[in-house]
């Protein structure tokens, strides 16, 4: 990190007084900061807030939400820890960065969870009303620490608390509503620390809240930044260039937020009408959240009273003619299984997505993995392919699901998106598509037109390009036609139980799975096309896996990398790929799936670097194993 020293300047952005600052600012190129508290504390929210405002001022930047399972864990308590870390800078970055440059812990607990993650001489930033011989107690602490981290790290008390309350005094609010402020108080302190402005903030809190409740937010956010101007404590504050990025217009964007919009999208690029079935479950209940807002673009939702009705609910809207789209989470999702089976056996177009977390059974629902790779694709009764494909970002998540939904109708087949707990929660730039530029697809259902006035409909009367069989509307003259799970007859698509018919269409439901693999673009490596080592991944590794193999680069390694975004069928040149070096490495969030798939489909010797934590890979892990991987096969 370079950074350089100005005089002091004038007003900043979020001076809404039009004060002169006195104190010098100092340029940097980067900076990772991370909020931590109670779970009640509105960690979520003072981060998310901040990341807007970060956005508004031009930054590159990546964040990670980090919180607890349960709704309210005990006060205090090392279980009861929420944080919110994001990584902004001058230039671009693909991680929230292993570690950050300056905690702010609101409690005892909240700084035992999280101080081992700020790095050597960092800034760590306490409430000091919160360091009570009782709350030292709860968090594990059989002493006071602060004299200790005072060797290590840059320490700053503030007593948050009390100064929160004397900002407040005067209006009747309770001590405990009032309490409830403080975040802001933290958040208006960072604004001026890091020269962000406020004004998105205040505008959102304007829209949010009134009454004394709107005053107390504004007034403590504003004494925050206050406080920053004047207090001895930080003899300078800190300005981060906006990033040089590709020119247009960009908003914060989230994976879960994205998830939905590219289902709200797809009803207008296919121009037809979309259902989205869906039982709450951490992490997707977002998507199902946000989807339902926007019935003004002619979606309909369904919160179903479990997964098994809220998946049949969007079969039978397929089979009425609809976009049917469901979303779970892993549990849920094995749950949908039996369903998804019908949905192959019918051969109806809907999208079925998986946020992936940990686990197995309820697991830690608020972490993430990878651990549902396998599941989806072999984890329906007998002989079911789906594609599969899987976003690599928070706003890749749009584009994956217009992406499924085009496949879905044009090859009329289920098809499965997967994302994780890390993108479905963590936000990045994201430049707003031109609408135009947007795929578009018509769908043509089946009709009379197109057939002899006495001739009988074949709904299993496959397109030879695609193998996909009509699509008919329930209810159509002349249409009517058999559904159900039961084996369809080739052609006439009548209930029979012949061997040779079993095969033969078994065999058609692969073959017609393998063919989308014309529709795929080729596998892309990143650096030399050849060399000593590849590193290959899939789903939210890719910011950690490239930020790493850039690393090694850097420092003439001969390393290069891929990332296969669709798992089910893979990219036609994947062999090619992956044959063109000496050694692959696949790092995955669980115990080597996508490594398995590939050293059996491929005969090579995938190398698997494994995690399962309920933690993204950090950058040195995977630029550690790098290294030692390369030293151990020189």
């Amino acid at each position: 990190m370079s950074s350089k020293t100005s005089e002091p300047q004038g007003p900043t952005s979020g001076d809404s007084d039009g004060k002169t600052d006195l104190k010098p600012t100092t340029e940097i190129d980067d900076v990772a900061i991370r909020f931590a508290g109670d779970s009640g504390d509105g960690m979520q929210l003072t981060g998310t807030k901040f990341t807007d405002e970060t956005a508004m001022a031009g930054n590159d930047l990546s964040t990670f939400p980090d919180f607890p399972a349960e709704i309210r864990a005990p006060a205090g308590t090392m279980a009861g820890v929420s944080g919110f870390q994001i990584h902004f800078s001058s230039h671009d970055i693909h991680t929230p960065a292993d570690r950050v440059d300056l905690l702010i812990a609101f409690n005892p607990a909240a700084l035992r969870a999280n101080l081992e993650d700020v790095r050597s001489q960092g800034m760590v930033v306490i409430n000091s009303d919160a360091f009570t011989q009782k709350a030292l107690t709860r968090a594990g602490y059989e002493e006071d620490p602060r004299e200790e981290l005072k060797t290590r790290y840059a320490l700053v008390e503030i007593p948050l608390t009390r100064l929160n309350r004397e900002a407040l005094q005067g209006l009747s609010l309770s001590q405990r509503e009032a309490d409830r402020c403080k975040n802001f108080f933290a958040l208006g302190l960072l604004c001026w620390l890091y020269c962000r402005p406020t004004e998105a903030t205040e505008r959102w809190l304007a829209g949010k809240f009134k009454g004394d409740v709107l005053q107390a937010n504004l007034t403590t956010l504003r004494a925050g930044f206050a406080f920053g101007e004047t207090t001895e404590l930080f003899p300078v504050h800190y300005t981060i260039p906006s990033a040089k990025i590709e020119a247009g217009t960009y908003r914060n964007i989230t994976g879960n937020s994205a998830l939905a919009w590219g289902i709200l999208a797809a009803g207008k690029q296919l121009s037809m009408p979309v259902f989205l079935g869906a039982y709450p479950i951490t992490p997707a209940s977002d998507v199902l959240h946000e989807v339902s807002r926007h019935h003004e673009f002619g979606i309909k939702t369904f919160q179903a009273e479990d997964e098994m009705a809220a998946v049949s609910s969007t079969i039978g809207a397929a089979f009425a003619g609809q976009l049917g789209v469901t979303i779970s989470s892993g549990p849920g999702f094995i749950l949908k299984q039996e369903a998804l089976g019908l949905a192959v056996m019918v051969e109806l177009p809907l999208v079925a997505i998986n946020v992936q977390r940990a686990g197995p059974a309820t697991g830690s629902p608020t972490k993430t993995e990878q651990g549902d790779l396998l599941a989806v694709l072999f984890g329906r009764h007998s002989q079911s392919p789906v594609p599969v494909l899987a976003a690599s970002t928070p706003g890749d998540c749009f584009h994956i699901v217009l992406e499924a939904f085009h496949i879905a109708t044009k090859y009329m087949t289920p098809v499965v998106v997967l994302s994780d707990g890390y993108l479905a929660n963590s936000a990045e730039p994201w430049k707003i598509p031109d609408v135009d530029s947007l795929p578009r697809s018509t769908v043509n259902f089946a009709g009379r037109e197109t057939m002899g006035a006495d001739t009988e409909f074949e709904p299993y009367r496959r397109d030879p390009a695609t193998l996909a069989r009509p699509w008919a509307i329930p209810g159509t003259p002349g249409l009517e036609h058999r559904i159900g799970g039961l084996t369809k007859e080739d052609i006439s698509g009548n209930v029979v139980y012949t061997a040779e018919n079993h095969q033969r269409m078994v065999d058609l439901r692969a073959a017609k799975v393998a063919r989308i693999a014309e529709d795929i673009p080729p596998l892309e490596v990143e650096g030399p096309d050849s060399g000593e080592l590849l590193v290959i991944g899939w789903g939210g590794t890719r910011g950690a896996i490239t930020a790493a193999v850039e690393s090694a680069r850097e420092d003439g390694l001969s390393v290069s990398q891929a990332y296969i975004r669709h798992l089910n069928p893979f990219p036609s040149n994947l062999k090619e790929v992956l044959t063109s070096f000496k050694h692959v490495l696949c790092p995955e969030l669980n115990e080597g799936q996508l490594a398995m798939l590939l050293r059996s489909r491929f005969l090579v010797d995938v190398q698997s670097f494994s995690k399962v934590a309920g933690q993204p890979f950090k950058v040195q892990e995977i630029r550690e194993r790098i290294d030692s991987f390369l030293t151990e096969k020189s």
